[in-house]
């Protein structure tokens, strides 16, 4: 009998099987986002060819080495790209997601490193016990958050509750629930891409853009409010993650993985 395939035989598979690029297209550094407007703004830029036109994901390189991704919304996908993207070992990963602000003084448009994740998602614990806690590459954040200090920008920190929950903005017993937790903001990915990240010994990171204001009345998203924050802040959001993980190699200090 035939053994089973390894993982590592199912991601060289299905990761050009996703995004429509071969493995050896992949660069070292790697840009993950939900958004397929920042893979047509990455390759405009760069002029550089989209892959994966009409595949469950897209993906683009540019002439540095640097790959973007767009996995689609969502904890399950994180995981999935995360776990895809063993197939080329990549020396970081720098995700670049929207998040709800769960702070008076967090507003839309202000940048967030997350120094931490809340597990409320469940598809991590297919990784690890609930007790392992969701953490980002601290000398990768140490160098993003120097470049967006290099630009004469601010930035927040914080911990971020990822959720499954799509629409939980009526449901006061949630919202009471992430008031005890003192999160910063809200999202749907963070705490995957940071404990698949863990497990598979991939560098990550997380820069957010706080794209509404959830907890109050007026501040729910919408396809106009969207819009305005995609208009006002998301090539800014994009340039930061392509300026940081472009440079990292070069000036970074080395991220060195420690196994147990």
């Amino acid at each position: 009998m035939r053994p089973l395939p390894t993982k590592l035989d199912i991601a060289r598979n299905w990761l050009p099987r996703y995004t429509g690029m071969p493995i050896n297209r992949f660069g070292d550094y790697i840009l993950l986002t939900n958004f397929s407007h920042y893979v047509v703004k990455f390759a405009e830029q760069f002029a550089c060819d989209i892959c994966g036109e009409g595949r469950p994901m897209q993906a683009s390189t540019n002439g540095d080495g640097l790959t973007i991704v767009n996995f689609g919304i969502g904890s399950p996908n994180a995981a999935i790209i995360m776990d895809l993207l063993t197939a080329r070992a990549p020396k970081g990963v720098l995700f670049l997601g929207k998040c709800g602000g769960l702070k008076h003084t967090t507003e839309i448009g202000h940048f967030i490193l997350p120094i931490a994740a809340i597990r409320g998602e469940g598809t991590s614990d297919d990784y690890f016990p609930p007790e392992v806690p969701a953490l980002p590459s601290f000398k990768l954040h140490k160098f993003v958050s120097e470049r967006i200090v290099a630009c004469g920008l601010d930035y927040r920190t914080g911990v971020i509750y990822t959720t499954n929950r799509r629409v939980w903005e009526h449901d006061e017993a949630f919202q009471q629930r992430l008031r005890e937790v003192t999160a910063i903001g809200i999202d749907m990915e963070t705490a995957t891409i940071f404990i698949v990240g863990h497990k598979n010994e991939i560098s990550r990171g997380a820069l957010l853009l706080v794209s509404d204001v959830p907890i109050t009345p007026d501040g729910i998203k919408t396809e106009e409010s969207d819009a305005m924050v995609t208009r006002k802040w998301s090539e800014l959001h994009l340039q930061i993650g392509i300026d940081a993980m472009t440079h990292i190699d070069r000036q970074g200090e080395p991220i060195r993985h420690f196994k147990y």
